[in-house]
């Protein structure tokens, strides 16, 4: 087990930990927040390992099928942990509706990558994606520290935490469609260049293989 795989694997296993902080049976549910700080510092170590272990990976020329296999399935699982947490958790900011179309955008994407793998091209993550996740995790972040604050006062400069959380959430959703409709664009693109390929190849064999003159007429004879 190599460093990237076992820093995806403490990624795996925040997602009960935080399941546990956002839950009613959470030990400190005190007057001072500790439940929503303890919650956000999870989200955001598992966020930050999300970038780390992919780069670690690359730098140490680390990337194994292992860890192919779970990147993909930890972000998914911290993804769509997070969101339905937070439909029960602060249901004035994460509407189920939302919930729902970016947990389905995480899953159209991997979709896209898998059939794209099988086809012997990838789908580079584009800027859009890579802005959406910034953007996300800030959404939920706000959304968790919400429940308990509505504004923060910085000295003697008020900081809406309700405001961000909920401008935040909506323009995560508005970039999950974007960013989902320039992952399938980009895909359409390449598989239809693949199909093309494919096409031409065949048609190249089928004259190669086109029966001579004299086969030809044994054949009509």
């Amino acid at each position: 087990m190599n460093l990237p795989n076992s820093i995806t694997l403490t990624r795996i296993a925040s997602v009960p930990l935080l399941i546990w902080a956002l839950s009613p049976r959470f030990p400190w549910h005190g007057a001072h927040g500790e439940q929503e700080l303890i919650a956000s510092a999870i989200f955001i170590t598992a966020s930050v390992t999300d970038g780390l272990d992919g780069f670690l990976a690359r730098r140490r020329g680390q990337i194994t099928t292992l860890g192919m296999l779970l990147d993909p399935l930890a972000d998914k699982l911290m993804v769509t942990a997070a969101f339905i947490l937070l439909v029960a958790y602060n249901p004035h900011v994460m509407k189920p509706w939302i919930a729902v179309l970016v947990i389905g955008r995480e899953f159209l994407v991997s979709g896209l990558r898998s059939i794209a793998s099988s086809e012997g091209f990838t789908i580079q993550a584009s800027d859009l994606g890579k802005l959406k996740t910034v953007v996300q995790i800030v959404a939920v972040v706000a959304a968790i520290l919400n429940h308990r604050w509505d504004t923060w006062l910085i000295g003697w400069f008020p900081i809406s935490v309700k405001l961000i959380a909920v401008t935040a959430t909506y323009w995560m959703t508005i970039l999950s469609i974007i960013s989902a409709s320039d992952y399938f664009i980009g895909f359409w693109r390449k598989i239809d260049h693949v199909s093309t390929g494919t096409r031409r190849r065949s048609s190249v064999l089928s004259r190669k293989k086109k029966p001579t003159p004299a086969v030809e007429a044994v054949i009509r004879d």
